[in-house]
């Protein structure tokens, strides 16, 4: 493929793309570019809203360049003020670990773990003196900083912004010099800190790198940016069944940009695709992501189990059994909040969530609703059916 080709094909899909000439000709010069995504471990899981910038970057080793992937164990410890209107939370070094831990397995499901350099900015930031992080705070003015959109207006609302975030760009941008990156990836609610990087090079007499931002991806509300503070998010590694049910439920007009940014299609296929009723084509979106986390088996299965449950009002046949003995064993009488609670499904976090599904009406039991938070059940219990909300279900015994 031509340099040109190349750009063109990286160009699609993006929001930002700065420094389209200098790439231009460095792939004419037929350099191996280093491509550069850090993705601090704030939490556990990546999300579909990762899967955006992952996709582009795999994009860049398939054309045979070179991915750097980092885990940003030490700017965690900072937190991006990125789109932010407080401060983010500290995280202890630990949780930062079990965090990163977490991230190249769910990473590599998007990346070729062969072709993906993997770096942690506590390699080079671990060693930097007090002396070394005043000279690079020189490199940035305040004035500068409050051009940012999110500090300008934590500015004006006086709300407070501390030093220690002014310094986050600064971090990032510092990561691009030490890599060396001929490209950085990234939302577009990190353009600004990639332009900082940009920067940082020019200072440091270095080829400066292009900043390519893709979209950030709507949540399943279909209107905020996809987020666990929203709690409007696909994981990873959430369960097949919870991510066919979770894309089942995003709105119509959400569909098309998922199969626009997470599977890639084209326009052409997209408008196809638009020909098909909107419930078959959400359930082919679904099937499709599930397959590419699980299995075909597994998407055919989450499928059919879905279809019999919205369709044919009928139960899953794959749903958790529990018995008495097991979640009470002591008890020959209970509430109906105690046992579910005592299951510890998802959806049963902690017993007053479980009292506000059955005063909203949203537990079954063998088909019946049940409205009394009070309800208690005795030994011996025939076989129980209980369903919450539209993807919870499970079969209770007595023994």
């Amino acid at each position: 493929m031509s340099p040109q080709e190349q750009i063109n094909l990286l160009k699609e899909r993006t929001e930002v793309f700065h420094g389209e000439a200098e790439l231009l000709e460095r792939l004419q010069s037929g350099k191996r570019l280093r491509v550069k995504l850090g993705v601090d471990p704030t939490r556990p899981d990546l999300t579909f809203g990762h899967m955006v910038v992952l996709n582009k970057l795999r994009q860049f080793q398939d054309l045979g360049h070179q991915a750097i992937l980092i885990i940003g164990d030490f700017t965690t410890r900072i937190g991006d003020p990125s789109g932010r209107s407080v401060a983010r939370p500290i995280l202890s070094e630990e949780e930062i670990a079990h965090n990163a831990a977490t991230y190249l397995d769910q990473a590599y499901k998007i990346l070729d773990p062969d072709k993906t350099e993997v770096r942690r900015n506590s390699e080079w930031f671990g060693e930097m003196s007090f002396l070394d992080a005043l000279s690079l705070s020189r490199q940035m003015t305040v004035a500068r900083m409050l051009e940012r959109d999110d500090f300008a207006k934590r500015y004006a609302s006086k709300t407070p912004i501390s030093l220690i975030e002014f310094l986050y760009p600064l971090l990032q941008g510092h990561d691009s010099v030490r890599l060396e990156s001929d490209v950085e990836l990234g939302g577009s609610d990190q353009i600004f800190n990639m332009l900082v990087g940009r920067n940082l090079q020019k200072d440091a007499n270095l080829p400066e790198q292009a900043v390519i931002a893709m979209p950030l991806l709507v949540g399943l509300d279909g209107e905020r940016k996809m987020s666990k503070s929203f709690d409007n998010y696909i994981a990873f590694n959430h369960s097949a069944k919870d991510m066919f049910g979770r894309i089942m439920s995003i709105p119509d007009a959400t569909m098309w940009v998922y199969y626009r940014y997470l599977l890639e299609m084209s326009d052409a296929d997209i408008a196809k695709r638009q020909e098909l009723h909107p419930m078959e084509a959400k359930k082919q979106l679904a099937a499709t992501m599930v397959a590419r986390f699980y299995s075909l088996e597994t998407a055919a299965h989450e499928r059919e189990q879905f279809e019999k449950v919205f369709s044919k009002n009928e139960v899953r046949d794959d749903m958790p059994e529990f018995t008495w003995d097991k979640l009470l064993p002591e008890a020959q009488e209970a509430t109906l909040v105690d046992l579910l609670a005592a299951t510890a499904l998802p959806a049963f976090s902690s017993k007053k969530e479980i009292r506000r599904l059955i005063e909203q009406g949203a537990i079954r039991m063998n088909g019946e609703k049940i409205t009394e938070p009070s309800m208690r059940l005795v030994r011996p219990l025939a076989e129980t059916v209980i369903q919450a909300g539209k993807r919870t279900f499970l079969k209770l015994t007595d023994a």
